[in-house]
């Protein structure tokens, strides 16, 4: 099915394997409004491609554009915001054959703390992994 791997170990296989591919699954707004990793020191680049829309709204041709771009056997690591939209994107591309399937464990932000505050306990950005905010 997959597996699952911590924000650090996943940038330590993007720079380790050029084979390997991070998906941001997240929104749009997510992208321009939160943030995102930022792969440019190692020399790689995010593939943005929405799980679902801000309706909530699967996107139906997530597995479908996944297909296009990249080999059944690519290393993928997938991203969304705490880890939920992740682990359904990975499990819908296993389903469809894809055999090297990493969800990112605490997402970008990670779930919210006591105080109800993302980044704070878990996630890329708790991790101080490299990120922007465009």
């Amino acid at each position: 099915m997959y597996q699952e791997a911590s924000p650090q170990s996943t940038f330590e296989a993007l720079q380790n394997n050029p084979q390997a591919q991070m998906i941001d699954c997240r929104t749009q707004a997510e992208w321009s409004f939160v943030g995102m990793p930022d792969l440019s020191s190692i020399g790689r680049a995010i593939i943005q491609l929405e799980w679902q829309g801000l309706d909530g709204k699967r996107n139906s041709n997530f597995v479908a554009q996944v297909e296009q771009n990249l080999p059944k056997d690519t290393p993928i690591y997938i991203l969304c915001r705490s880890g939920v939209r992740s682990a359904a994107a990975c499990t819908a591309l296993a389903e469809h054959g894809f055999t090297q399937l990493f969800n990112i464990t605490g997402g970008f932000e990670g779930n919210t703390n006591a105080d109800g505050h993302r980044g704070q306990t878990e996630g890329w950005k708790y991790d101080q992994l490299p990120w922007r905010q465009p």
